[in-house]
């Protein structure tokens, strides 16, 4: 998979303000206080596992669930209350 003009730009908001990035990535969270903390280091290894997910699920088919964790996105299945349709 290339690497897209949005993460190309995601790199460079890395470089010059990694708390951004992260929140762009991640929202505000755990990670976006842990990013503060730890910088530069922090961002980049958050990037590397969105990559990740985008590789092994694609583009949006994954969910960020926290802790640097992205999971397959996926609908949860609608399933009738018991008894429904029933008198």
């Amino acid at each position: 998979m290339a690497i897209t003009g949005k993460e190309i730009l995601l790199i460079i908001i890395n470089i010059i303000f990694p708390p951004l990035a992260v929140f762009m990535m991640t929202g505000c969270g755990a990670d976006l206080c842990i990013n503060i903390l730890l910088g530069h280091i922090h961002g980049f290894w958050i990037m590397y596992k969105k990559h990740k997910a985008e590789k092994l699920y694609g583009p949006g088919g994954y969910a960020y669930q926290g802790n640097g964790r992205f999971v397959p996105a996926t609908q949860p299945a609608m399933v009738a209350p018991a008894g429904y349709g029933t008198m």
